[in-house]
C-alpha cells in the first residue's frame, strides 16, 4: 500500500471533499484540514455523510474516465492537439479588448452585515445567517464614489475591482475584501501576470467538480497551468470548456454589457429538519404555497405549469410537475395541485419542499414593491453612473 494511501486510511477526512473551499474571499488563511476533520466528524454516519460520499464516488468515475482517455492519447494526438490549442489561443488572443473598463462591486459579508446592522450587538461576533438547516450567507475614482456612496446610504461596506473585463474584474473584487478595491491596468501584459499565479478555483464558472477534475487529471492549479497543458485541455474536454479555460489563462472576459434576460419562471422552497409527519409537511406545503402565490401577485405573473421539488432525508431529489388548463396564481389553486402531486409521493422523509412555475402570462401593470434598501441602492449607482458617462462624453468632444 503507498503511503499516500496509508496516510489516507490514517486521516480519512483528507479525502472528505465536501462544499468548504479555502479560495473564497478571507478565506486564504483558514486551516482547510482541520476545518474538513471537524465537519467529517460531525457528520460522519449521517444521511447528508451517505449522500456526500455517492457523490465523490460519480466524481471519481468521471475523473477515472478522463484519466483512462488521456493514456490512451499517442504523442502524435498529443502534438495534434497541440496545434489545434496554439491556434485557439491566438485567435483568443486576437480577441483581446483593453478599451473598456469595468468594474465590479460585492457587498462584504452582505448577509451578515445586514443582521449586524439591525442588531449592533452581534458586532464582532461568530456569526451564521440562515437555520439548523440551511447558511445562506468607468474609472477608478467611480469605484471609491460607488463604495464611499453606498455606505454612507446603507452603513454597508462593499468592495470593487476595477479590470479590463467582467470576469477579471469579479475576482479582483475578492483581492482587498472587506471594504476595498483593487485596480488591475488595461494592459495584456498586466493581465497575464496576474492571472499566472491564481487559483483556478477563484474564478466564476469553475466550481469543485471541474477543479477536482482539473487537478486530479491534468495537475492544473492555477489559470497559467491551463495554458501551459492546453493540448491536453483541448484533448479532454468539449471545444465550449476548452475555450472557456484558455479564456481564464489569457484573463480574457466579457465586455459587453449582459444581455438582458427576461424570467422564465418563479420559485420559492423550504429546508427543514428532516421529518416524515405528513401534517408537519402539508402545513410546509400550505406556507410554500402561500408565499409563491404572493410573489406571483407582486410581479403580476400567471402560471400554467406547476412544479413541486422534495429532497428526502437521504438527499435525493425528486420533481414533479402538473400541466394546467387555466393560468393560476391563487394560493388556493396552487396548494390544490401541488397537494396532489404530494400525495402522491407520500410516505416519505423530507428536508426540503419547494415549488416553481413557469412564466406563461404577463398580467398588466401591477406595481412591485421593490425593497426600499434595494432601491436606494440601485438609483444612487445609476445616478452616479450617469455622472460619469456625462463628464466623460464632455471630455470626449473637447468642451472642457
Amino acid at each position: 500500500m503507498s503511503s499516500t494511501k496509508s496516510d489516507e486510511n490514517a486521516q480519512p477526512w483528507q479525502s472528505y471533499h465536501t462544499v468548504f473551499t479555502n479560495a473564497k474571499a478571507g478565506m486564504d488563511g483558514v486551516d482547510k484540514e482541520k476545518v474538513q476533520k471537524i465537519v467529517y466528524e460531525m457528520s460522519k454516519g449521517s444521511k447528508y455523510f451517505e449522500n456526500e460520499q455517492r457523490k465523490e464516488t460519480y466524481i471519481q468515475q468521471r475523473i477515472e474516465n478522463l484519466r483512462c482517455r488521456a493514456a490512451l492519447l499517442t504523442a502524435s494526438d498529443i502534438a495534434d492537439f497541440e496545434k489545434i490549442a496554439d491556434r485557439r489561443v491566438l485567435e483568443l488572443e486576437g480577441s483581446r479588448d483593453l478599451s473598456r473598463t469595468w468594474i465590479h462591486v460585492d457587498m462584504d459579508a452582505f448577509y451578515a452585515a445586514v443582521e449586524t446592522l439591525e442588531n449592533p450587538s452581534l458586532a464582532g461576533k461568530p456569526m451564521a445567517v440562515g437555520n439548523m438547516s440551511m447558511i445562506c450567507t468607468a474609472n477608478y475614482e467611480v469605484a471609491e464614489e460607488i463604495r464611499h456612496a453606498v455606505h454612507v446610504e446603507t452603513g454597508l461596506t462593499c468592495s470593487a475591482g476595477v479590470a479590463a473585463n467582467r470576469l477579471v474584474a469579479k475576482v479582483c473584487s475578492d483581492i482587498n475584501k472587506p471594504n476595498g478595491q483593487f485596480v488591475l491596468p488595461n494592459e495584456q501584459s498586466a493581465i497575464m501576470a496576474f492571472m499566472s499565479s491564481l487559483p483556478i478555483r477563484k474564478v466564476s464558472g469553475i466550481g469543485k467538480v471541474t477543479e477536482r477534475m482539473l487537478k486530479d487529471v491534468l495537475g492544473i492549479n492555477t489559470s497559467d497551468d491551463l495554458l501551459q497543458k492546453r493540448a491536453m485541455v483541448c484533448a479532454l474536454f468539449s471545444q465550449c470548456s476548452a475555450d472557456f479555460f484558455l479564456s481564464v489563462g489569457l484573463g480574457l472576459g466579457g465586455v459587453e454589457p449582459p444581455e438582458e434576460e427576461h424570467r422564465k419562471s418563479i420559485s420559492t422552497e423550504r429546508t427543514f429538519p428532516a421529518t416524515n409527519d405528513e401534517v408537519e409537511i402539508f402545513k410546509k406545503l400550505d406556507d410554500i404555497a402561500n408565499t409563491l402565490s404572493k410573489d406571483m401577485e407582486k410581479e403580476g405573473i400567471r402560471g400554467r405549469t406547476l412544479t413541486l421539488k422534495l429532497k428526502t432525508i437521504a438527499f435525493e431529489v425528486r420533481t414533479r410537475a402538473v400541466s394546467l388548463q387555466l393560468y393560476i396564481y391563487s394560493k388556493d389553486d396552487i396548494l390544490h395541485h401541488s397537494l396532489k402531486l404530494l400525495k402522491a409521493e407520500l410516505p416519505l422523509s423530507l428536508r426540503l419542499i419547494g415549488m416553481f412555475t413557469m412564466i406563461w402570462k404577463w398580467m398588466g401593470h401591477i406595481p412591485v414593491k421593490v425593497p426600499f434598501l434595494a432601491m436606494k441602492l440601485i438609483v444612487m449607482m445609476l445616478s452616479i453612473l450617469i455622472q460619469v458617462i456625462v463628464c466623460s462624453s464632455i471630455i470626449d468632444h473637447n468642451i472642457l
